[in-house]
């Protein structure tokens, strides 16, 4: 499987998003001879499958319209995924946000002191026998 991901030229980035999450993702997008990044941003709805299928689903309100987008996760023409926020969410696919509308559709954002992992806290150095107090 590590073959055929390094023969399709598979980037091994740590995509850290989850359901819930508001993400900005640059894709590239050819017109003619040029090529441009294009941001889609949105509220990831679901992730689903794994390895090289692995894919997820970004849901967005566009002037009153809803729009999802399905990209497959190591696609070449996604250049890179960008969490805003993280939403606090207790379901593995979201969908549920399809039928809510306004206010009701906003997510409690994730404190980010709390989501972090504390550091790790170094012991005190030693006191150095000998050493004159």
């Amino acid at each position: 499987m590590k073959d055929i991901a390094k023969y399709l030229g598979i980037k091994n980035d740590n995509f850290d998003f989850n359901p819930g999450d508001t993400v900005k993702v640059h894709t590239k997008v050819v017109e003619g001879d040029s090529e441009r990044i294009q941001i889609f941003d949105g509220v990831v709805i679901s992730r689903r499958g794994s390895g090289i299928s692995a894919s997820f689903t970004v849901r967005k309100i566009s002037y009153g319209v809803g729009v999802e987008r399905v990209f497959p996760l190591h696609s070449p023409r996604i250049d890179k995924i960008e969490v805003m926020k993280t939403g606090k969410v207790r379901r593995a696919k979201i969908y549920y946000l399809r039928g809510l509308s306004g206010k009701a559709a906003r997510l409690a954002e994730v404190d980010k002191a709390v989501s972090a992992p504390a550091p790790k806290d170094e012991p005190a150095p030693a006191a150095q026998p000998g050493a004159g107090n």
